[in-house]
């Protein structure tokens, strides 16, 4: 059984999904391994991972409005105010998505469905310098 990581840099442009199966599938061909399961953590807490639909932009839109309804910007339940008005949101969001995502391997690829892409979810206003780990074990 062997193992390699790679660490990817994601520029976030804001509050948004951007989809970087690209990125994460270039990590698995350099690994080299052909069969295994594909690891892949973001290392924050006010931004996550999600498996979605690739084919049409329109479901990224509107699973950020609905969670944007769900949990919104300057609730006066929230304590954690210190970065602004969104900064509690974003973690909320985090907990209720996910922060790591496990991904088979076949032939050196993550075996995605035909309309599968990993996407990484921003939920701060602003944009931010997201870091993600790929590690790939086979």
């Amino acid at each position: 059984m062997s193992a390699q990581s790679k660490t990817i840099m994601i520029e976030t442009q804001g509050r948004g999904i951007s989809e970087i199966t690209t990125e994460v599938q270039d990590a698995v061909a350099a690994s080299g391994i052909a069969e295994g399961l594909c690891t892949v953590f973001i290392h924050h807490t006010s931004a996550s991972l999600i498996i979605n639909e690739n084919a049409d932009r329109d479901v990224q839109r509107d699973l950020d409005a609905f969670l944007s309804r769900l949990v919104p910007d300057g609730d006066s339940l929230y304590v954690h105010t210190i970065e602004g008005p969104d900064d509690m949101p974003a973690h909320v969001k985090t907990a209720l998505t996910q922060t790591s995502l496990s991904i088979p391997v076949t032939d050196g690829r993550c075996a995605l469905g035909t309309w599968q892409g990993v996407f990484l979810w921003e939920h701060r206003l602003r944009g931010h310098h997201r870091r993600v780990t790929v590690t790939v074990v086979g």
